[in-house]
């Protein structure tokens, strides 16, 4: 006999005893939808070969669908891989103070109303004052993200002219972001001086010698990447210097967005946008939800007349970020002015974290496990900073080790806990890293846990 012919319908399925709380909390349509959805992967693994599911089994994985189908998206994950910034998961988690500011800007706001003069206002004046206080800048300017920034600095003061670059910082960073490709969509022209490993000052000046049409110098952090040996590069000082003897502006492009010194928490120092600035940069543009700690933005500070004249291109509202990012943008930045950027921001808080503090929660996290027969130990491990920001650059951590008989299994039922627990394997074991994992998420952590183990393990 056909198993498809085992398969009931449709209607069959709405009349079930099962179906009633899914008809209650999804409605009719979704539900008939899920049914057909069901049915047709049913009838295509029935033409292989395989018997027909249960009219139990098909309601189950209607339900299954159902929920994921109505749940919202991003969901919230635990993250202990270890990788604070981890693009994939999100990057930035945001500080208390910021979620706060997001959640009460989603209603009305003062977005552009000055509530002194009782008429429309600047949308950016608050964010804006404090860039300039926080890096010494002129002016400022935030939109949707760092590539949104580039592309616009580059086609508002490039645009059919000249823009030199070393060939070491051609780069590529994650998800596709050329520089020559965002440069080629500004409508800039590229020219390339130096070599892969070696650029030097002269290699700037010979095509500004020569009086070719040029409209900045534009200078790279390499960001996810490090170039070791026989290199050499241009500091930034110097070929600002080279900029003003020919009236030439200088652009940098930092990425991460450091406003505070990595080297004072032993990793290797990240350049920061105060030191760009003072330098003597024109132009500088960083990323709002890497190092900085903040939501996804991109963020310019500069020149005044510079800047204004980004400000007057019509790209910028097709750039602009919406209410819910200034929000968090701008609380994000008061941590920094009131100097409480090590308690206040996650991605600070963890980097700041203290070994014995971290050591000391793997141990709870491990006599809790064991008290419940789950053999867990501790073990020093490694975190890194993640989300193309101090390439090769670890923290020391400590982290909860278990052993289960197939790891692989073992990490996908952590995916379906509530909430997922993303951890990674190591040594053909299941590592919990602590120090990206946020305090308030403990209990979630050791619950989905003791979940899946019971699951996977029995």
């Amino acid at each position: 006999m056909d198993p498809r012919r085992a398969l009931p319908s449709v209607d069959r399925l709405l009349k079930a005893e099962g179906a009633a709380p899914l008809l209650a909390a999804f409605g009719h349509d979704a539900v008939v939808e899920a049914f057909r959805e069901v049915l047709v992967e049913a009838r295509a693994r029935a033409q292989q070969g395989e018997p027909a599911p249960s009219e139990a089994a098909l309601l189950e994985q209607a339900a299954a669908r159902l929920a994921r189908w109505h749940t919202p998206r991003p969901r919230p994950v635990i993250n202990a891989t270890g990788v604070i910034l981890h693009t994939n998961l999100g990057r930035a988690p945001l500080s208390a103070a910021a979620l706060e500011a997001i959640r009460a800007a989603a209603a009305y706001s003062d977005l552009e109303f000055d509530l002194e003069k009782g008429e429309r206002g600047e949308r950016q004046a608050a964010v804006e004052d404090l860039l300039r206080r926080l890096t010494g800048a002129e002016a400022a300017l935030v939109v949707n993200n760092n590539a949104a920034a580039v592309l616009l600095a580059l086609t508002v003061l490039a645009r059919g002219r000249g823009v030199l670059i070393s060939r070491g910082q051609l780069i590529e960073i994650g998800g596709g972001f050329r520089i020559p490709e965002v440069m080629a969509q500004s409508g800039a022209r590229l020219i390339e001086v130096g070599t892969t490993n070696r650029t030097h000052l002269r290699d700037y000046e010979e095509p500004l010698a020569r009086g070719e049409d040029i409209a900045l110098i534009l200078h790279a952090h390499h960001s996810n990447f490090r170039m070791i040996g026989f290199v050499s590069e241009v500091p930034l000082a110097d070929l600002v210097a080279l900029g003003e003897r020919y009236g030439i502006p200088v652009m940098d492009d930092l990425g991460s967005g450091a406003l505070l010194d990595t080297a004072a928490f032993g990793l290797a120092h990240e350049p920061m946008v105060q030191e760009s600035v003072a330098a003597g940069a024109a132009v500088v543009c960083f990323s709002g939800d890497k190092l900085l700690g903040g939501p996804q933005a991109g963020i310019i500070v500069g020149k005044q007349e510079l800047l204004a004249r980004m400000r007057r291109h019509p790209l910028v509202r097709a750039l602009r970020p919406d209410k819910l990012t200034l929000a968090g943008l701008s609380a994000t930045l008061i941590h920094y002015l009131k100097g409480e950027a090590t308690r206040e921001i996650p991605v600070w808080r963890m980097i700041a974290a203290p070994l014995a503090d971290l050591e000391a929660r793997a141990r709870d996290w491990a006599a809790h496990l064991q008290a419940d027969g789950i053999p867990a130990e501790v073990r020093p491990a490694l975190s890194t900073i993640g989300g193309g920001s101090l390439p090769g650059e670890t923290l020391p951590s400590a982290a909860l080790v278990l052993h289960p008989p197939d790891p692989e299994v073992f990490a996908a039922a952590l995916r379906r806990a509530h909430p997922p627990i993303i951890a990674r394997i190591q040594d053909d074991a299941v590592w919990f890293d602590v120090r990206t994992v946020l305090p308030d998420q403990e209990a979630d952590l050791l619950h989905g846990i003791r979940r899946a183990w019971r699951a996977v393990c029995g």
